[in-house]
């Protein structure tokens, strides 16, 4: 299984594209995204933490090639599956994006070739709807002619010691030679294998991975507001609990969720949890409470503004990081859209700054953000500032002399203003 496809080459497909490359398979990176298909070809990167160096070296040593021709998947021996599975406007799973990729690749299948699943999903995905689709577009059978596996990916962004090599890699089977298959597969470029008993426990894994932080996080953004209240610094309790060497991992409050996984994830098993009468009520819980973190930082805007005498609407309002984790350049779910709108809704002009994110893509969920530029540079030139991503740039810059309100969701600023709140 030298020869190996991979589609979807976004921030979860172009390291596994490269990982598989630099371990000496010839991938095939497959898009609808003709902008990418080019940067890759050129050798260029679209990615901020993948050098443009590493895909230049595998597209010449004719390791790496990208394409918009799916017909393609006839010549591999392997297809995996890295797209999005976003929410509908509903918060119901979309998985049209696996689905009509499955529909793409299905005529070219060819017997014994292995089908991946790594996109993020609810249990019975791969063995029911994606199995179904293949087997219909095909006229092959999965298990019997050709082999179905799920593998959830595992990215960490923005963390250096991340590499795809040394992240475990959770694999499951349709049939204990798919099993097989995939794990020769994964075992090209992976060090570390984690077999499973099946396609749905594997599914279910990365759900539990999620849902994990999300509950987490929620549990520290409640606890916020209740030692808030107790005039309690819940920054400097974490600090504290985190000295304990077993039974806590620290968490951290913001002002919201962002990234494609963590407020999306937990509600496919919500949804999938219906159909066999369970209710993920803790889940749901967790989802409230980090859904209504920007109101909170809104709350604690309007308490630093009426300081000044001002009211949110008329107010100029810089907010600093667009991207939703810190040193990254993705802004998917990021809570910072969410705090434009609610600014905005209540009449203040909102102007954002971010070193890794210059203009705002065009978004499903945004796209009446695209093209607004990143302010050049931070100044006093506003009402009022909201730290919402905790960029290295921000913790290292010199607020001190602003005379201006800055409303850090982060505890991220170390030269503070005098007038610094806390959200």
């Amino acid at each position: 299984m030298n020869h190996i496809a991979i589609v979807g080459l976004g921030y979860v497909g172009l390291p596994l594209t490269l990982q598989f490359a630099r371990s000496g398979a010839t991938v095939l990176g497959l898009d609808i995204d003709s902008r990418k298909i080019d940067a890759i070809n050129a050798g260029q990167s679209y990615i901020k933490h993948v050098a443009a160096g590493e895909i230049a070296a595998q597209t010449a040593a004719g390791k790496l090639e990208a394409s918009t021709d799916f017909s393609r998947v006839a010549g591999v021996d392997a297809v995996i599956l890295c797209v999005p599975t976003p929410l509908n406007h509903f918060r119901e799973p979309d998985l049209s994006y696996v689905l009509d990729t499955g529909r793409a690749i299905a005529p070219f299948l060819k017997k014994g070739t292995l089908v991946v699943l790594e996109s993020t999903t609810y249990p019975g995905t791969t063995d029911g709807e994606l199995r179904e689709v293949l087997e219909s577009g095909s006229g092959l059978t999965a298990g019997t002619d050709f082999h179905l596996a799920f593998s959830p990916e595992r990215e960490d962004p923005g963390n250096p010691d991340s590499k795809v090599a040394h992240i475990p890699k959770v694999v499951g089977g349709l049939t204990p030679a798919c099993l097989d298959r995939a794990l020769a597969l994964y075992g090209l470029a992976i060090h570390q294998l984690v077999p499973v008993s099946s396609c749905r426990v594997a599914e279910a894994t990365k759900l539990l991975e999620n849902i994990f932080r999300s509950v987490n996080i929620a549990l520290v953004n409640e606890l916020k507001l209740v030692y808030g209240a107790m005039d309690i610094d819940i920054w400097e309790v974490i600090e504290a609990a985190k000295t304990k060497p077993f039974g806590f991992m620290p968490f951290y409050p913001g002002p919201g969720l962002g990234g494609h996984c963590i407020p999306i994830d937990p509600f496919y098993l919500t949804w999938k949890a219906r159909e066999f009468g369970q209710h993920t009520r803790f889940i749901e819980l967790a989802g409230e409470i980090n859904t209504a973190m920007p109101d909170h930082v809104v709350k604690v805007a309007f308490e630093a503004l009426n300081g000044e005498g001002k009211s949110v609407k008329n107010s100029r309002i810089l907010i600093l990081g667009l991207a939703y984790k810190a040193n990254v350049d993705d802004d998917r779910e990021s809570p910072t859209y969410k705090l434009i709108e609610k600014f905005e809704a209540l009449g203040a002009t909102v102007a954002y700054h971010d070193p890794h994110v210059p203009v705002i893509p065009l978004t499903r969920e945004h796209a009446a953000y695209a093209g607004r530029k990143s302010e050049a540079a931070i100044t006093p030139d506003h009402d009022l500032i909201v730290l919402a991503t905790g960029h290295d740039e921000y913790k290292t810059f010199d607020f001190s002399a602003f005379p201006i309100p800055l409303v850090d969701t982060r505890n991220a600023v170390t030269c503070k203003p005098a007038k610094y709140f806390k959200a």
